[in-house]
């Protein structure tokens, strides 16, 4: 029998602001976090917009000498972890921290200490290159560091998926927890890669929304007038548990996760499979793994990022998926309104899907204007709508055709299933 995983801590650090409370007020009152890009000058740049973290100070978190050996991608896991693991009420003893891990993922790292220090190297020399330039910047020191300040001694992971690095990184400790070999997984996402090299590099893909006199509407999912998507960046952090773990110390359970899938399209490095095969079976094999069916589902957290390929395809792939029932369950994208946050997005995206079943709200899907006769499901557009939800899918699709699909479902204290 499969043991049983809730989530039991939420953490976000969001450009709508840098607390859970305070990302969820912005997300209710249907609120953009985009803007003109501060971080540096962009007078050159095709794209002038993003999605900052704003207001964020690393030495609340950090002592000022660790954090400079720290890219900002950690300092937005440490934070986020913080928020999760207070919130969760776990307390890390030597019983308990060898079956306690961390599973934070990245799509990029800290993009910005690879800038910063190829130039030193260029300018002055390689004895100019720091030597906390590797640890402040590999993927996988995020969720290195939040191990190392909490004293979690168990399984330790990261993902570079690109955008479904945060998603497969919760789904995979859902399986570590599930098979046993944990009882406690702090897992999720953190991005920080709004730099002069990330910007340029989307931009010459064609990937990013050009609209620069109109930030805050850029970021348009499923809407006939989308160009893009638009960089965003921070983390989201869940704690998850074993059900009996979290019983015995009485934690708070805000919803458990009933099934996980991933799959691989198999054909483009950044285009979506016009089949839409893998996205429909990383859905379906997600209902599977829970033991439901497609009229289960309530509300869809896609993955919407607000690009004309690929809003249309995941609408497709709902509609194959679920039939007729695509046309009765709710689908928004919160990206409208955080931007993309890359390897970050599945991790903040998760936590809205469990405060959708914690409030019994569904967020909206901001700046839908002019309906796409190609994308014709019902995407909450520019409101949030009170809604009872039992079971939420959030999806999460990559670069490179690699998907995840991770579902949630209401708490239920005597359902034994």
């Amino acid at each position: 029998m499969k043991r049983r995983v809730v989530v039991t801590g939420l953490g976000l650090i969001t450009p709508l602001g840098n607390t859970v409370d305070a990302t969820w007020d912005g997300l209710m009152s249907g609120r953009s976090g985009v803007d003109y890009i501060k971080k540096f000058d962009v007078t050159k740049f095709p794209v002038r917009i993003a999605a900052e973290i704003r207001d964020f100070d690393p030495l609340q978190f950090v002592e000022k000498k660790e954090a400079r050996k720290m890219g900002a991608f950690i300092h937005y896991a440490i934070a986020a972890a913080d928020e999760a693991i207070k919130g969760s009420g776990l307390k890390v003893t030597d019983e308990n921290s060898e079956q306690s891990g961390v599973y934070i993922s990245s799509g990029i790292g800290d993009f910005w200490a690879i800038e910063r220090e190829h130039e030193k190297l260029l300018n002055h020399g390689p004895d100019r290159v720091s030597p906390f330039f590797i640890p402040s910047a590999i993927v996988n020191l995020a969720a290195g560091q939040v191990s190392i300040r909490h004293g979690l001694k168990g399984p330790n992971s990261a993902t570079a998926t690109a955008c479904a690095a945060g998603s497969h990184a919760i789904g995979d400790s859902f399986k570590i927890i599930q098979r046993g070999d944990a009882d406690v997984m702090v897992c999720g996402g953190a991005e920080s890669a709004i730099t002069p090299m990330s910007v340029a590099g989307f931009a010459a893909m064609r990937a990013l929304s050009t609209r620069n006199d109109e930030p805050q509407t850029a970021s348009r999912p499923f809407d006939a007038e989308r160009d893009g998507f638009v960089l965003g960046e921070g983390a989201g952090i869940l704690v998850l548990e074993e059900l009996e773990f979290a019983r015995k110390r009485g934690a708070q359970v805000y919803a458990e996760i009933v099934g996980y899938a991933m799959t691989a399209d198999a054909f483009h490095i950044t285009q979506p499979d016009n089949t839409q095969q893998g996205v429909i079976r990383v859905m379906r094999n997600a209902l599977k793994d829970a033991g439901v069916g497609p009229e289960a589902i309530d509300y869809i957290n896609a993955h919407g990022t607000s690009t004309p390929f690929g809003d249309k395809s995941e609408t497709m792939a709902i509609k194959q998926t679920f039939g007729e029932h695509a046309y009765k369950l709710a689908v928004s994208s919160t990206k409208s309104m955080t931007g993309h946050l890359l390897g970050a997005a599945g991790g903040a995206e998760a936590v809205f899907s469990v405060l959708a079943i914690r409030h019994n709200r569904l967020p909206p899907t901001i700046n839908y204007r002019t309906p796409d006769p190609e994308c014709d499901l019902d995407y909450v557009p520019n409101e949030p709508r009170e809604a009872h939800l039992q079971y939420v899918l959030s999806n999460g699709f990559g670069f490179g055709g690699t998907n995840a699909a991770l579902l949630f479902k209401r708490y239920e204290e005597n359902n034994e299933s």
